[in-house]
């Protein structure tokens, strides 16, 4: 079977390096007793060899036509499990109605839209293990106070548990991308929903990030904030200061001062 071609504008980068395909693959747990594990990305199936050793049932989505060609041919058993799509436009209730992990090795371009879209299906996908670039799996996986924290470590934080599982060099990769990679695994926590109004929620990390150097309280200025939070000292932090449950206390006071307008 001819090789797939690595396309610059799908950000594809083949992973060449077998022991950390099975590294990833291995790190799959099947969180909460999911039987399921969708990869995305496969390329040319690296990962999915070692995934498809796993006691979980495969699904494959790629946008590359020429890799879904080549998957067809190279896993004739797993037929219509094989999906030509865009994960972040396809309706996966479709196919899979109920919870699953994620596996794969992200196109570095899409990998943050990947994760927006994991958070709205967040009671869907118990689990997900990823290879991405390491600025961004280091960001996600960061503590507050860190500079790398922002608004995807805090909305993942709040509904997963993360951990930054180890580094990847640019040469084990065809052809090797310019910056180094990083291996994560997020595995969903207890939380159901946040004590707050989750849409306020986001907008209020999204607007404390969105001056990371101002002051929460300059920085938020646009909601209304009622006079006994401006006093808070919470609110002479920066963002990058404050965990998940800072935020929804926040968020909380908020709304708490619209309803007794």
């Amino acid at each position: 079977m001819e090789k797939v071609r690595a396309k610059k504008h799908l950000g594809q980068h083949f992973l060449t390096d077998l022991s950390i395909a099975e590294r990833i693959a291995l790190a799959v747990k099947g969180h909460g007793g999911v039987t399921k594990v969708l990869e995305i990305g496969p390329g040319m199936g690296v990962l999915t060899d070692y995934l498809l050793k796993s006691d979980l049932e495969l699904y494959l989505i790629d946008i590359d036509k020429e890799s879904i060609e080549y998957l067809y041919k190279k896993y004739p058993e797993l037929g219509d499990r094989i999906i030509f799509g865009d994960y972040l436009k396809y309706d996966f209730k479709k196919v899979i109605p109920d919870q699953y992990a994620i596996a794969g090795n992200f196109p570095y371009n899409i990998s943050s839209q990947i994760f927006f879209k994991v958070l709205e299906v967040r009671d869907q996908v118990t689990e997900v293990v990823c290879m991405l670039q390491k600025e961004v799996a280091e960001r996600i996986a960061s503590p507050k106070g860190n500079k790398d924290y922002g608004i995807l470590s805090v909305l993942l934080q709040a509904y997963y548990d993360i951990e930054y599982l180890f580094s990847v060099p640019p040469e084990v990769f065809d052809p090797p991308p310019r910056v180094n990679s990083g291996v994560i695994r997020l595995v969903r926590n207890e939380v159901k929903g946040l004590d707050c109004n989750e849409k306020l929620f986001f907008q209020v990390v999204k607007g404390g990030f969105g001056n990371r150097r101002k002051t929460l309280r300059n920085s938020l200025k646009s909601f209304q904030l009622p006079e006994d939070l401006k006093t808070n000292p919470l609110m002479d932090k920066r963002a990058e200061q404050l965990d998940v449950a800072d935020f929804v206390f926040i968020a909380q006071q908020i709304e708490a001062s619209r309803g007794n307008h």
